[in-house]
């Protein structure tokens, strides 16, 4: 499902014209952005938990020299489904 497909079920759910669904998703999604960026955690209850992992520096293997280099520390985004979304996916 892409991203035009997500504002049409989401404007037939709630009632709304795709321009103003298309409005929300893009709301919605810029304030989970947000709140990751400022190091917040998002739970949606129900559906699971967004949050922002660090991942240390490590050493790693070139595959194609097999030449040790270095990976840089970084965060990455994590989602983590919640109880219910699990259940319904099963």
């Amino acid at each position: 499902m892409n991203k035009s497909e997500l504002v049409e079920k989401i404007a037939a759910g709630a009632g709304l014209s795709k321009v103003d669904a298309k409005k929300a998703l893009d709301a919605t999604v810029a304030a989970i952005k947000d709140a990751l960026v400022a190091g917040d955690k998002i739970a949606l209850v129900g559906f699971g938990t967004f949050s922002v992992n660090k991942r240390p520096a490590r050493e790693g293997i070139n595959p194609a020299t097999k030449q040790k280099i270095k990976i840089a520390a970084k965060k990455v985004a994590k989602f983590k489904a919640g109880a219910e979304l699990a259940d319904a996916i099963k």
